[in-house]
């Protein structure tokens, strides 16, 4: 039996059932494929279906107001994602007429679609032979084929997808996507994968050389940025202090407490004499304090936050406050949205 033939009837047998699976509606196909970008199935499922719940069509997601589709996005990170989703959302309900695009090249004019959802969407969708080439798939031709060209090289990222192209079933490309994906994902894992009951272990290059761990080769980039923010959380009767991020950055669009960002952490007295902060008192008395001796790290995939949250009493009149009450109705980054339910606001 082929490779291809191989995969898909493995991936009859032991595929999960999952809800965008049970159709080819491009919208649908959409939404699970951005969401399931950097996100592993069992963390992005409850959102799709937040979102399908919240927005059952792609005009019910144009319509809804972007701070709105942030808030539902909140916890899944890669925000940018979620900003994409919803300007592209509008491009086809308005532009479009509520129709996607039905070729792999028009999909990829879309803001946010690339060459795998793009991929994805026109295999499951339009039936067109086109392949997906995600972490899963890269593991399972890398080790199946011996293959040690890196992943994130020009010439792997080129290579595999030629590879991929040329084992696809043209009858079922969508069959045989999704089921190389599952493959992936499931038998073909990447720490602990099933060897020894897999259907492809006789030709497998990298069970036989014994590299299963070292396959695939990805090149390793060691510029993690450190950051250090040290959020005002204000404290003024029943009202506090929330600010939008607005460049482009991590967590556009998102709410947070007035932000100092220094190149190191700083002390209580350097904080008492920032000028964010005396922006917000002026000249009145306030009381200031650390929440946690201990910065909180909050890792990105090439940036490191190390967070401080500092607490500031004051009496004196504060502009632009919000309620506490109303803090967690607003879209927040993770680690803004931990200390609120931790302080409880």
């Amino acid at each position: 039996m082929s490779f291809s033939k191989t995969i898909t009837s493995w991936y009859r047998v032991h595929r999960r059932e999952l809800p965008w699976r049970q159709t080819t509606d491009p919208y649908h196909i959409w939404l699970s494929e951005i969401m399931l970008q950097q996100t592993r199935v069992e963390q992005g499922l409850p959102y799709y279906l937040k979102f399908t719940t919240a927005y059952p069509t792609v005009f019910d997601l144009a319509a809804a107001p972007e701070e709105e589709v942030l808030k539902l996005w909140q916890g899944l990170g890669y925000y940018s994602r979620a900003r994409n989703l919803h300007h592209t959302a509008r491009h086809i309900a308005e532009e479009l007429g509520g129709k996607f695009p039905s070729s792999y090249k028009e999909l990829l004019k879309l803001k946010g679609v690339g060459d795998y959802t793009a991929s994805a969407i026109a295999s499951i969708s339009f039936n067109e032979a086109t392949a997906v080439v995600d972490g899963n798939v890269y593991r399972v031709l890398s080790r199946y084929f011996g293959i040690d060209i890196p992943i994130n090289s020009s010439e792997g990222i080129k290579y595999f997808k030629e590879l991929a192209s040329e084992l696809i079933d043209r009858k079922d490309p969508a069959t045989f996507n999704q089921a190389i994906m599952e493959f992936g994902a499931i038998q073909c894992s990447p720490r602990a994968p099933k060897c020894s009951q897999c259907p492809l272990n006789d030709g497998c290059l990298a069970l036989k050389d014994d590299k299963i761990q070292q396959l695939p080769v990805k090149i390793r980039k060691n510029n993690i940025k450190h950051r250090y923010f040290h959020y005002l959380v204000i404290e003024h009767g029943k009202h506090t202090v929330l600010r939008q991020r607005k460049k482009k950055d991590i967590w556009q669009h998102l709410y947070e407490f007035p932000l100092i960002e220094a190149d190191r952490s700083l002390d209580k007295n350097e904080i008492e004499k920032r000028e964010e902060l005396l922006k917000i008192v002026g000249q009145n008395p306030f009381k200031l304090e650390r929440y946690s001796k201990d910065s909180i790290v909050h890792k990105l995939s090439h940036q490191h936050i190390h967070t401080s949250f500092w607490i500031v009493r004051t009496e004196a009149p504060v502009h632009n406050t919000v309620r506490k009450s109303e803090v967690d109705t607003y879209p927040v980054p993770v680690l803004i949205a931990n200390f609120v339910r931790e302080y409880e606001f």
